[in-house]
């Protein structure tokens, strides 16, 4: 969807500026009446201005925590709706946010519910926020809604946290690795070579003369070698945006001997603390499901929550179709089947997250102890090989 930078005036005549997405003109200025703002003039967005765009939000999760917990606040004491917008909107640290909660609060007073002016805001309030919202609207329990999803926020932040911790150490060091081995071979191997061709021609043993032709041929083809990461790159991305490309991907991932545990556990996780979260504020199951498997973050598990969708649809239950697409546990499974049985499908969920999240923390404890020294042993092999290749002939 276009974005439009536009100038208007209210109803005081005030001139007004900002920018809104909308499908065209038209519904721009539909969009702007109902804030009072009489649109006079609008210019769409250049591509790449976008393009900037979209690399972030502005939007912090921890942002959206501390909202949501003083929106849940405010609204139990009975501040009305619209202003609770305008004071957090006013307060918040990040100017970003509180003019996109001063569009917020301008949508709603145009007559709009709270859920769909969030939804005009897809990027920093997903789907699964929206509905919730909508939820809560509904049942008149936005409070509690706004509490559970501050909940959810900060233990999906959590569980995203101990995910990049397993994986920044291992780059980490591959980075590291790769920084010494580019400073051996461009400067400290030639170093070494011209000092052994000043000491006269005797000849050189096997793991130097080794050495030297490697760092020959790296500095020979470094600019072939710099431009065939960056193609390698490049076509990485362009695969996985591909969605057969995707899916590969993360079957690869999943069927990974340590990694794809982790990342199997996190699935679970993350799978059982939404779909928990969305039956337990009264969404409907199949729009849970749906966005649940929007809110994935794995196509191959989104192809199973989608499919037991299907399933569900036609009459049949969750265990079978979850049970026929070999992605969940057996344990899962088992649980979620009793949770159906016994109408405490929300309750069970959330413990099996609960279950989950504990597991990935004891996995990533795990895999940080056992990378550790296999990065160590491999840093100091290849360090000390090209030391003691050099200093053989002395």
């Amino acid at each position: 969807m276009p974005t439009f930078i536009w100038e208007g005036r209210n109803r005081t005549g005030e001139l007004r500026k900002g920018e809104s997405e909308a499908e065209n003109e038209q519904a721009l200025a539909a969009n702007l009446r109902l804030q009072q703002i009489t649109l006079q003039r609008a210019k769409k967005k250049s591509s790449r201005l976008n393009l900037n765009i979209s690399i972030g939000t502005g939007v912090k999760t921890k942002d959206l925590v501390v909202f949501t917990r003083q929106f849940a606040t405010m609204i139990d004491a009975g501040l009305p709706l619209v202003q609770c917008l305008d004071i957090l909107g006013n307060t918040t640290n990040n100017k970003r946010f509180g003019k996109i909660l001063t569009e917020v609060k301008g949508t709603v007073e145009g007559g709009e519910t709270f859920s769909k002016a969030l939804a005009r805001h897809p990027k920093v309030f997903d789907n699964l926020f929206v509905n919730l919202v909508a939820a809560g609207e509904a049942g008149g329990i936005i409070d509690t809604i706004m509490n559970r999803l501050a909940i959810f926020l900060e233990k999906h932040e959590k569980l995203k946290r101990r995910i990049k911790s397993a994986m920044t150490y291992p780059a980490a060091i591959v980075i590291i690795i790769s920084l010494i081995m580019t400073v051996l071979l461009l400067k400290v191997i030639p170093t070494f070579e011209k000092m052994f061709k000043d000491l006269g021609n005797a000849k050189l043993p096997a793991p130097t003369r080794i050495m030297i032709s490697l760092s020959h041929g790296f500095a020979t083809n470094l600019p072939y070698i710099i431009v065939f990461v960056i193609l390698l790159v490049v076509g990485y991305k362009a695969f996985v945006r591909w969605p057969k490309g995707k899916y590969i991907k993360d079957t690869l991932v999943l069927g990974m001997p340590i990694i794809g545990v982790l990342v199997r556990k996190s699935a679970v996780a993350r799978f059982s603390r939404t779909l928990g979260t969305l039956l337990s504020s009264g969404v409907p199951i199949l729009d849970a499901m749906e966005i649940v498997a929007k809110t994935a973050g794995n196509s191959v598990v989104e192809r199973a929550v989608m499919f037991s969708r299907e399933r569900i649809s036609e009459g049949k239950d969750m265990v079978t179709p979850l049970s026929e697409s070999k992605v969940f546990p057996p344990m899962v499974i088992q649980m979620i089947g009793v949770g159906e049985q016994t109408g405490a499908l929300d309750n069970m969920l959330q413990k099996v997250a609960d279950f989950y999240e504990d597991e990935v923390d004891v996995a990533v404890d795990g895999l940080t102890s056992l990378l550790e020294p296999i990065m160590m042993v491999v840093l100091g092999s290849l360090v000390g090989g090209v030391i003691i290749s050099m200093y053989l002939p002395i």
